[in-house]
């Protein structure tokens, strides 16, 4: 019997709407939805391959357990009763910072993920917490936690109502967007053209979104902050510097004015590779549009200066007048934030907490650098016992962070370790339990991540297409109970860890004078609540609790789970809207320009004013059909253009004495690798491309499909000692590579450097 049913695809941060088509329990097909509020019918490949990753045969169906040194298939008793013992046991032994949590990106995309793992680290007590943040993203985190007060406080690009779009390291034609939730990217960037629009792309990649551009400029990799440094100071020299109505929620205008006074045109023109009057034209440009937005990705989050290129696109929006301004940068408003508070002074950002205890790495957003787990376990120190034991939530760090040989053979030595993920991969082969959740049709889907940095207010929600399989757990129930074994509670009901938050944020809501619900019984609220589950009840409370929802009656108006359930293909709450000062949580209650951690590292950007590189240098590229390794076991988003070569330029493939197809050696401080030379004049000369994700050849993998076209880790050239210093990030790109042919005499090789 064939049926549909609606599904948020979960595939990446666009997060679009699905009609899935079911036939005997099974998806069997998907196209877009168009009803969704937001996405309006988009869909891109991965989306309709969803039958394809939801039925994916190497996905695991049953718990791991290893059992004299061979995992073999256990009940979920079982698994828990190891998990318990491994994660309590390493605790009572060597103390909580023994213990490891690693979180990989799959866990913004799915409701458990974004609701338990916070439970489990403070459960846990740990410092050791590393996720996929310090690999993409932590230097946008950092920064705008400088500037605002609050880590997650991002604004985005106001894309559907912007004059002039400024786009820096980001292809979100392949990349469908991030940190920035935009359903039909290539659509809305093709629409600001055509309302005469202008888009200018920095890239050292002639990139499909570069290709789209009434301007590409292909930059030296990682100079992005030098070149938005010299576009600041020109504002500043041409008198073009207008906050608009911000300006009242700002400070440190003067401040920044100085500390960017060597940073002109001309100086930073010869690292940049682009010509002073170009550079005079992007920042004349910008003040002169009606709105405009300056937007960045990850190609200027991995290297060297990505926080201090963070900071400076918000920077250059707050100096242009188009910080918190329709048509420029907005900060959104999704349905589960908190409420809003009054404006004023909060408790602002602070680094440094404490610090990794072999190299000394300051957390960050109370995160340790992805870089250096494999130090964190391999190294003795008088500091504190090394991580014994490791959780590892849909992550794959072996393939995502650098020096995957050396974290290979760390996560082999642990004393412990559990993997949640649906597959026996690069990572996970290594635990010594494996809890597989369902496939994404049978789970629910609400995304509290990325309707936080949405280009529109809306809310959506979907409840499980299909019902769970005989023998599956929810995930939500899985990591609910690693939670209970983690912390001591090991058997008690996976929904006392659910009543337990509700309890807490109900009784801290009524205490709070701003709050819908001040003063009242937060027992009685309890009662109030609707859902199947746990899961339900909190998202209906936080909708309740929201800046939209209806304060537990005190709106009848206002959102409720019940009311979300009433509108399946979700509610639309209009676009994006102007906000400050509410938001701000600095001490000063503003928009702090020149904070003091940026300026201290403003001397080393100053240093690369002098950079010179001779020889090739690494960036990363994405394709439209991947997402990291998640998706390389899935055929239909494999193979065509979807592959991993190494693109190089004709005139360094001549030099080089390189052909088009030739295998040729990669070699970098990590390692080196052995990959077909793909030449393209796409890419700059002086700059080599290799695709993330790839390198599915370890043994003891269950990936058969990935495994037969493994291509190599791009992270295997890097020895994970180049980290911006603020965040802690992996600088991934802009990183010094010999390229060599390798003659038909000599074996392939993928190999770490002693």
């Amino acid at each position: 019997m064939s049926r549909t049913a609606l599904r948020i695809c979960p595939l990446c941060e666009a997060t679009c709407g699905l009609v899935l088509t079911v036939d005997d329990g099974k998806v069997t097909g998907a196209r877009g939805d168009r009803d969704d509020v937001f996405s309006k019918g988009f869909v891109c490949p991965k989306g309709a391959a969803f039958p394809e990753v939801d039925s994916d045969p190497d996905r695991l169906r049953t718990p791991l357990v290893r059992v004299d040194g061979e995992l073999r298939e256990a009940t979920w008793e079982e698994a828990f009763d190891a998990v318990a013992a491994g994660l309590r046991g390493t605790v009572d032994r060597y103390g909580p910072h023994a213990v490891g949590v690693v979180l990989g990106n799959p866990n913004v995309h799915t409701m458990a993920g974004a609701l338990y793992p916070p439970l489990l680290i403070g459960g846990l007590g740990t410092h050791s917490l590393f996720t996929a943040s310090t690999v993409d993203q932590m230097p946008k985190h950092v920064s705008s936690g400088l500037l605002f007060g609050d880590a997650n406080l991002i604004p985005v690009p106001d894309l559907d109502r912007t004059d002039h779009l400024l786009l820096i390291g980001a292809n979100p034609l392949e990349s469908n967007g991030s940190l920035c939730t935009a359903p039909d990217f290539p659509g809305r960037l093709k629409a600001l053209k055509a309302r005469g629009g202008t888009l200018t792309v920095v890239d050292p990649r002639r990139t499909r979104t570069a290709r789209l551009a009434d301007r590409h400029l292909a930059v030296r990799p990682g100079t992005d902050a030098l070149l938005l440094a010299a576009i600041a100071r020109t504002l500043f020299d041409e008198d073009l510097a207008d906050l608009g109505a911000a300006a009242p929620h700002i400070e440190g205008l003067t401040g920044l004015c100085d500390a960017l006074a060597d940073f002109t045109p001309e100086a930073v023109a010869g690292a940049c590779d682009v010509d002073a009057a170009v550079i005079r034209t992007l920042a004349r440009e910008l003040a002169a549009a009606p709105t405009a937005a300056v937007y960045a990705r990850i190609g200027s989050c991995t290297v060297p200066h990505g926080t201090l290129a963070s900071w400076l696109v918000d920077v250059l929006n707050a100096l242009t007048g188009n910080l918190d301004r329709p048509g420029g940068a907005l900060f959104p408003q999704a349905a589960t934030d908190r409420t809003p508070r009054p404006a004023g002074p909060g408790r602002g950002f602070a680094l440094g907490r404490w610090h990794s205890r072999v190299s000394g790495h300051p957390e960050a957003k109370g995160e340790l650098p992805l870089s250096a787990l494999a130090e964190e376990i391999d190294t003795p120190t008088e500091g504190g016992a090394p991580v014994r034991a490791v959780v590892a939530v849909g992550a794959n760090p072996v393939l995502s962070a650098p020096d995957g040989d050396r974290l290979d053979k760390a996560l082999a030595s642990l004393d412990f370790m559990v993997s949640v993920d649906p597959y026996l991969n690069e990572t996970s082969r290594h635990a010594h339990v494996v809890l597989p959740p369902p496939p994404p049709a049978q789970s629910p889907h609400h995304d509290f991540a990325f309707n936080t940095l949405a280009v529109r207010n809306q809310v959506r929600y979907t409840r499980p297409a299909v019902p769970l399989e005989p023998g599956r757990m929810a995930e939500t129930e899985i990591l609910a109970r690693i939670v209970l074994a983690a912390t001591g509670m090991h058997g008690a009901d996976p929904s006392a860890v659910d009543d337990l938050v509700i309890r807490q944020t109900l009784g801290k809501a009524v205490r709070e004078p701003h709050s819908p619900v001040h003063g009242r019984d937060p027992e009685e609220l309890a009662g109030l609540l609707t859902g199947d589950n746990g899961p339900e009840r909190r998202l209906d409370m936080m909708l309740r609790l929201g800046p939209y929802g209806d304060g537990f009656g005190g709106d009848p108006d206002g959102l409720t789970l019940e009311k979300l359930l009433a509108h399946p293909h979700g509610i639309d709450l209009g676009p994006l809207r102007p906000r400050l000062p509410q938001p701000l949580k600095t001490r000063s209650g503003k928009v702090e320009l020149l904070p003091g951690p940026i300026a201290a590292d403003l001397p080393r950007l100053r240093a690369a004013l002098r950079d010179r590189p001779d020889g090739l240098v690494l960036v990363g590229r994405r394709h439209l059909r991947s997402n990291n390794s998640w998706l390389h076991n899935v055929p239909a988003l494999t193979g065509g253009s979807n592959r991993c070569t190494l693109h190089l330029h004709p005139d360094d493939a001549q030099r080089l004495g390189v052909r088009d197809g030739q295998p040729v050696r990669v070699e970098g401080a990590g390692g080196e690798v052995t990959v077909p030379a793909e030449v393209t004049d796409a890419v700059r000369r002086g700059v080599v491309s290799l695709p993330h994700g790839w390198g599915h050849d370890r043994p003891g993998t269950r990936t058969r499909h990935a495994s037969a076209n493994p291509g190599v880790n791009v992270n295997q050239l890097l020895d994970g000692s180049l980290l911006d210093p603020l965040s802690g990030n992996a600088v991934l790109n802009g990183v010094p590579v010999e390229v060599s042919p390798q003659h038909a005499e000599e074996p392939e090789t993928v190999t770490a450097l002693t």
